[in-house]
């Protein structure tokens, strides 16, 4: 087994892209992103998608490869990263990952056990009352119902919620049960390297990037989404916040709008550092500049 994967993760706005695409660039060999939404062509500035200069540098997969109106999730992204792996393995013998997706980089890595297929009558009748209740009727629903979900999952995502929900109504178990079982095993070896900065420093590169964000015209591309605003691709943070501001009447203000994405994104970056300090098998490191050709000799 000669073939390797390394995987560049982390929260979002410690420096992966940039750290990815040197390292990238260092071994002669291409990129699969683990993002659960650069995949998707039409969400460009709000997903903090590589620059065009950035994506011809180094090939890139699961960039711009789907459509907002295609429904893709774990499983469907560990059958794409395998897919193109396997392609990239026949001219290289590493490849980079990078993104801060978990429960993609889990699928990659380690599989997924199947989850049964809940009756469509519960999916409606879920997503029914969330719609006349809110958030607050399915996040208690799944505190009574499934602690563990409560607990772990990500609660700040209605999608993830409903499913967890009807998952447990219907089998009687929680999804994260499923996720996973047993180990699968890869014909290639997986070096995971993880980025940290203080929090501090963090939350400040987070509102930073918001505010470049911004002034990028994520506005008017949220706007231009407007017709798309049901779709599960566009639940999620810098989108989700422009929507409620463009409804008529809504009390928020610009400048508020702007501030509850930060604190989304903030509260969305500790989700995800809590979910990668549970891998025991990622190494952490600081995103020094120049690090890559260390790790290309040790590999």
């Amino acid at each position: 087994m000669n073939k390797t994967c390394i995987i560049i993760c982390g929260p979002t706005a410690v420096g992966k892209t940039s750290l990815a695409i040197e390292l990238a660039v260092a071994l002669n060999t291409e990129i699969i992103s683990s993002d659960s939404r650069q995949c998707y062509k039409e969400l460009n500035i709000g997903v903090a998608k590589p620059s065009i200069e950035e994506l011809n540098t180094v090939p890139h997969h699961f960039v711009n490869s789907h459509s907002i109106t295609e429904e893709v999730n774990a499983a469907d992204f560990e059958k794409y990263a395998l897919a193109a792996a396997e392609k990239i393995f026949e001219k290289k013998d590493q490849l980079v990952m990078v993104g801060g997706t978990g429960l993609y980089i889990k699928s990659f890595c380690e599989g997924l056990d199947a989850v049964p297929a809940v009756p469509e009558s519960i999916r409606t009748e879920i997503i029914l009352n969330y719609e006349q209740q809110g958030m607050a009727w399915l996040q208690d629903q799944i505190m009574g119902k499934d602690p563990l979900f409560f607990e772990k999952g990500e609660m700040h995502n209605p999608q993830r919620v409903m499913r967890a929900l009807e998952v447990m109504i219907f089998t009687g178990n929680s999804i994260l049960s499923y996720q996973l079982r047993q180990k699968k095993q890869r014909d290639f070896n997986v070096i995971k390297i993880g980025l940290e900065l203080p929090r501090e420093i963090l939350y400040e590169r987070i509102n930073q990037r918001v505010d470049e964000m911004i002034a990028a015209g994520l506005e008017q591309e949220v706007l231009g989404l407007l017709p798309f605003q049901s779709l599960n691709a566009l639940k999620t943070v810098g989108y989700s916040e422009f929507f409620e501001y463009f409804k008529n009447g809504n009390s928020k203000t610009f400048t508020e709008t702007v501030e509850r994405i930060k604190q989304h994104t903030r509260q969305y970056a500790k989700r995800q550092m809590t979910w990668f300090k549970r891998d025991a098998e990622i190494k952490w490191t600081r995103p020094i500049k120049g690090l890559s050709v260390s790790w290309v000799s040790e590999i």
